[in-house]
This record gives structure tokens, sequence and C-alpha cells, in this order.
């Protein structure tokens, strides 16, 4: 009788982090640098909280998403000395 093969954990990652922090180079999609990699940012909030901004995106008629890039990206505007 054959075991099936193992499979990796569901947020396994490879043993470089290198390789999956930021790819050597940036994928031809016809995106700019800035827009290729991403990466998540996790933060806790109220239940209330994330009701109020998810009604102001909903006003503005855009994603909470773009949202809250367009008030970070104002907040942490780019200094000198800093990596993309």
């Amino acid at each position: 009788m054959t075991r099936p093969p193992v499979k990796s954990g569901f947020a396994s990652r490879p043993g470089n982090p290198d390789s999956w922090v930021r790819a050597a180079e940036a994928p031809t999609t016809g995106k700019t640098v800035a827009d290729a990699f991403t990466a998540r940012l996790t933060i806790d909030i109220t239940p209330e909280l994330r009701g109020r901004i998810k009604v102001a995106a909903f006003r503005r008629g855009v994603t909470v998403a773009v949202m809250l890039r367009e008030m970070l990206a104002r907040e942490f505007p780019p200094t000198e000395g800093d990596q993309p």
C-alpha cells in the first residue's frame, strides 16, 4: 500500500525568505514596480470602526483597500533613502 504524497501546510513558505518576500524581477503584467509588489497588512479594529470605514469608502465610490492605501501613502510619504 502506498502513501499519498505529503502536502505542505496551508501557510508554508519556502526556506529562503528572499524568494517569497520579493521576486527577483517584476512580473510582466504591465503594472508599475510599485503596483507589482504588494504586501498584506493585518490590523485589529473594532466592528464599529470597520463599519465606519466601509461606509466612508462606499460614499467615496472606492474600495476600502484603495481608500486605505491612499490614506497611508499620504500619511507616510517616501523619504530620502527609503528602499522601494
